[in-house]
């Protein structure tokens, strides 16, 4: 009976980890970027092209630094199928994922640049007794990168890259648990783990085969995330001895990014371009958690699909000091409604942004910008997530939003 009682109860936990993957991705990396709904592979005309192309460091000259924020305010609901059709909201949460470049020209062929981004992370908080607390109650996992890149131009119209990454991570799941119906008081259980140690690597290529039309295109590796750490529970003092404790370890991959894109000259003061994103998702079929002291392991398939980000944007220089920006793209949501959850409710989004950046100075340079993204109204009525002991299914539908301010400062000398 222990034996089976504490299988289910990691199941369910598995279940629970799903939104690490989609919901999860930022892109947020440099004010001017964001304005430009993300459509900068063939752009990267600032320090944040270390993360967006790195080719696109054989534009600069000197040594740039660059540093930003951006404040992320997500908002979801969820509403049941009848008859409960309650309407759930959950916390209002707010982050602020932050990132640094610096970036250095030795010559018209050799550059280097150093990045530091939080490419994956957010999370979500429901109230404890809402109707999904089997599901979710607290998801959040931050991840941090650290990536030196090298530019090498062999002729002024062709650049390319290579970087290596390296990244660490933070996971945390809070959820209750009703492992039978004999309960009658609901468990609680947590699970906290780190990983000091991933890996992986990217690569850029920029082409200017004419005046005004330039072709850029970047990758992003695959990162493979091995986090262990711990996981406590409470609840009646006559069932502790079932439920989930100690170590746990688990591993998660993040998926590899391929983008490609194109930036053309209207005019001398206009500059539009467009981005095509393939984000390999179906590299996350199954997670698997271990709980060391028992030995008790649970696999739990995911089977998310490959999906992309359609992005276009415009750069507008008003005069010398002011840039006007504007972009919208188009995320295709990689998960199943079979295997959706509110860990991070998640459907087809569209973002609109805008922006301005301001020289205030010959060697500083202001960008702000906004973003609003509006999550398509989503109803499940297959779902595959059991989120109870009873063996009940998560029907209803989801309902998200999220508002976005970023802030970019570049110094130059």
């Amino acid at each position: 009976m222990k034996s089976k009682l504490l299988f289910l109860i990691v199941t369910l936990l598995l279940i629970s980890t799903n939104a690490f993957a989609g919901g999860f991705q930022l892109n947020e990396h440099g004010a001017k970027a964001l304005a430009m709904g993300g459509a900068f592979t063939a752009i990267a005309n600032d320090p944040s092209a270390v993360y967006w192309n790195g080719a696109g460091l054989s534009q600069f000259s000197g040594t740039h630094l660059m540093l930003g924020t951006s404040l992320i305010a997500p908002q979801s609901s969820f509403r049941g199928v009848y008859p409960d059709i309650t309407k759930y909201r959950g916390m209002n949460l707010v982050f602020f994922p932050t990132h640094f470049f610096g970036t250095h020209s030795f010559n018209e062929k050799f550059s280097v640049g150093f990045g530091f981004t939080t490419p994956f992370g957010l999370g979500t908080e429901w109230d404890s007794d809402w109707v999904g607390r089997y599901l979710a109650v607290k998801t959040q996992l931050m991840t941090f990168t650290l990536s030196p890149v090298v530019t090498y131009a062999p002729v002024k119209q062709i650049a390319i890259s290579a970087g290596f990454v390296y990244s660490f991570a933070h996971v945390v799941i809070e959820r209750k648990v009703q492992p039978s119906t004999i309960l009658a008081n609901d468990a609680y259980v947590s699970l906290e783990g780190n990983d000091n140690a991933a890996f992986g690597f990217n690569a850029g290529l920029m082409i200017k085969p004419t005046s005004f039309l330039t072709i850029g295109a970047s990758y992003h590796s695959e990162v493979k995330y091995g986090f262990t750490g711990t996981a406590t529970s409470t609840g009646p003092a006559q069932l502790q001895s079932q439920l989930p404790s100690g170590d746990i370890s688990a591993e998660l991959t993040t998926p590899q990014n391929i983008a490609v894109g194109i930036a053309v000259d209207i005019t001398k003061d206009l500059k539009v371009s467009a981005d095509y994103q393939m984000v390999g998702w179906s590299s996350y079929d199954k997670l698997e958690v271990t709980f060391e002291e028992t030995g008790t392991k649970s696999t739990s398939p995911r089977l998310y699909e490959d999906s992309y980000i359609i992005r276009f944007g415009a750069d507008y220089r008003l005069n010398k000091q002011v840039s006007l920006m504007g972009g919208v793209y188009f995320d295709k949501n990689p998960v199943s409604t079979k295997y959706l959850n509110p860990s991070l409710p998640e459907s087809d989004r569209l973002g609109l942004s805008c922006g301005i950046e301001g020289r205030l100075f010959d060697n500083f340079t202001i960008t702000g910008s906004y973003l609003f993204i509006r999550a398509k109204q989503l109803t499940v009525s297959d779902s595959k997530e059991i989120y109870s002991g009873l063996g009940s299914t998560f029907n209803g539908t989801y309902n998200s939003s999220a508002n976005i301010f970023s802030l970019g400062f570049v110094y130059s000398f």
